[in-house]
């Protein structure tokens, strides 16, 4: 399937399942999310990212930042339950091998120009995608 998107006026939405991704390294993942973003596409990934996968989506997207073309993502997921204030200190510590694994939870990734982030909640994501 061609990820460029042809309908200049629509704005393009792919699901991803967590599958789809589990069977790529963290380069050739974050590669393919990047490009289809500059493709103008909205990608909404089944399950997180890992802290370090998110962490490295955004060193390589500001690398890739051009003024004309590419303005960067945005990125938005539900808050994540087993990161709440509530766990404590010692929860987190004793938890630390965590950051390795995705989170379980939505994560909605678009060109910074076209999407705008409403509302966040533990619920729901509401953003707007301008085309």
């Amino acid at each position: 399937m061609n990820d460029k998107n042809n309908n200049k006026n629509g704005i393009r939405i792919d699901l991803m399942r967590e599958s789809q991704l589990a069977g790529m390294g963290r380069t050739e993942k974050i590669r393919h999310i990047i490009d289809k973003v500059k493709s103008g596409c909205i990608v909404v990934l089944e399950s997180g990212l890992s802290p370090d996968d998110h962490a490295m989506l955004i060193e390589k997207t500001m690398a890739e930042i051009d003024q004309e073309d590419f303005t960067g993502v945005d990125i938005e997921s539900y808050p994540d339950d087993t990161t709440k204030e509530d766990r404590g200190l010692l929860g987190r510590v004793l938890n630390r091998n965590e950051s390795k694994t995705p989170s379980k939870n939505l994560t909605v990734i678009g060109p910074a120009n076209r999407m705008e982030t409403l509302h966040k909640d533990e619920n729901q994501i509401s953003a707007i995608l301008n085309p």
